[in-house]
């Protein structure tokens, strides 16, 4: 969620609704495997999940496509994390492999370590945090992800955790069996004070428009036009194994485990800096718990750190529209030498891989790439240079110009519940421009790590 378009009437925003007239690739995709076939790994990487991890559980266990293997990471974690995972599959018949750390390593080296360590073709990553709502959203995403070879991940529409989706898991079958065995598990929304609860409502509040916003209508324009985004949602998605582990065979000899600051803005990155394809669907949705308040600043840090990070890493993919024409000659040109060529195999956006080829001719994605760092560094810049100059008329008409733009796309999006989203949407209207502080104290200490300190360990 790190390319979130501030200044709506942007380069972003007209990306997106070209995207949108201009419609999918009507290629009918040829798989050449097939999915059912594919052998499925879930990996929870968790840290102090005890309130969450049974309900992560329980998701999985309603799935249509049953995993091989469910593996928890515990990750150094100080309450009963551990300790529930294996209560509840023992209660509910379910196979499970848990790797307790004495230390937290981070997430990073945790999805290095798996990749390489099992034989799976499908590793999907779900966080402990996370519940999949969707019951066929692991079927859903393995099918996506072998309509292609291009395609290396897919992951569902995501949207805030709310205590109504707690307290329908929590009446399942499989949860009720479990906190008959553990009637000290902290896992209703009693457990925790009202103040606390109060946070996390005002972050569900305006991560839920957010949310709306971003993949119904940017990501959802960038998807029918491009083909990809630019990095998945990494709290529950499927990747390709192989390219995971090839990924990390690359890029451990040169950094490390110190990637980002979010793992799946650099995995996201890389996979389209090798010609592959992130894919987000619509039709399932998988809910995750949002920080409180006061821990939302932290959060919102993690994911522009990263990806400003990710940019710098991959800079090549940020010249591509500086490349568009030779990359158009290019195409051409192979075109007309393999007129008589016919595919076996079609698969829509299909393009050469490697690396060597982006920084020869650079992807059409790139566009988006360019747009996304060009205005997450200017608007907040422009906005305080309009209030340093007391330019306060053209700061009010700017903002809102665009909030009046913001809500109207929100609520065209919003379909079947455009009216509650639109009250959401002026409610949030006030805080969603404090991000745009965060943003330039982001901006500042990724140009100090950068040029200044020289400090590069980045891992989440």
């Amino acid at each position: 969620m790190a390319a979130i378009p501030y200044f709506i009437i942007s380069p972003n925003t007209i990306l997106s609704i070209l995207g949108l007239i201009h419609g999918p690739d009507k290629t009918v995709p040829t798989p050449a495997e097939d999915w059912r076939e594919a052998k499925v790994d879930v990996i929870i990487p968790a840290h102090n999940e005890e309130r969450n991890i049974a309900l992560c559980l329980a998701s999985i266990a309603k799935q249509t496509l049953r995993p091989r293997k469910i593996v928890l990471i515990d990750d150094g974690s100080n309450d009963k994390t551990a300790e529930f995972a294996k209560s509840f599959c023992e209660l509910n018949q379910m196979d499970i492999l848990v790797i307790k750390r004495k230390a937290s390593i981070g997430k990073t080296p945790t999805l290095k370590r798996q990749a390489r360590e099992f034989d799976s073709d499908v590793e999907f990553v779900l966080d402990g945090d996370t519940i999949l709502e969707s019951e066929n959203y692991i079927e859903r995403a393995v099918q996506e992800l072998y309509q292609g070879v291009g395609i290396a991940s897919a992951c569902g529409t995501i949207l805030p955790l709310r205590e109504r989706d707690r307290h329908a898991l929590v009446e399942t079958p499989f949860v009720k069996r479990f906190t008959e065995a553990h009637h000290d598990a902290p896992i209703n929304s009693q457990d925790i004070s009202a103040f606390r609860r109060l946070q996390r409502a005002v972050t569900n509040l305006y991560r839920d428009v957010l949310y709306m916003f971003l993949q119904k209508f940017v990501y959802h324009g960038q998807m029918v036009f491009f083909g990809s985004i630019l990095h998945p949602v990494g709290c529950a998605v499927a990747y390709r194994r192989k390219y995971v582990k090839n990924l990390f065979d690359k890029y451990e000899p040169i950094l490390g485990d110190d990637l980002t600051n979010s793992e799946d803005i650099f995995i996201g990155f890389s996979m389209v800096d090798h010609g592959y394809r992130n894919i987000q669907l619509m039709d399932v949705y998988a809910r995750s718990e949002e920080p409180e308040a006061r821990n939302l600043p932290r959060q919102l840090y993690m994911w522009s750190s990263s990806f400003l990070q990710s940019c710098y890493y991959f800079d090549v993919l940020l010249r591509s529209p500086f490349k568009a024409f030779k990359r158009l000659r290019q195409r051409r040109r192979a075109k007309k030498e393999k007129v008589d060529e016919k595919r076996r195999i079609k698969e829509a956006y299909r393009q050469a891989f490697g690396t060597e080829y982006t920084k020869k001719y650079g992807r059409a994605l790139g566009w988006v790439f360019l747009t996304s760092a060009f205005e997450k560094i200017s608007y907040p810049i422009v906005l305080l240079l309009m209030a340093l100059l007391h330019w306060w008329i053209p700061l009010a008409i700017t903002l809102a110009a665009e909030t009046i733009l913001a809500l109207t796309i929100l609520t065209i999006v919003a379909k079947g519940r455009r009216f509650e989203y639109l009250l959401k949407g002026i409610a949030i209207s006030p805080i969603r421009y404090l991000p745009i502080l965060f943003d330039l104290v982001t901006i500042v200490r990724f140009s100090l790590d950068l040029w200044v300190f020289r400090n590069r360990v980045w891992r989440k």
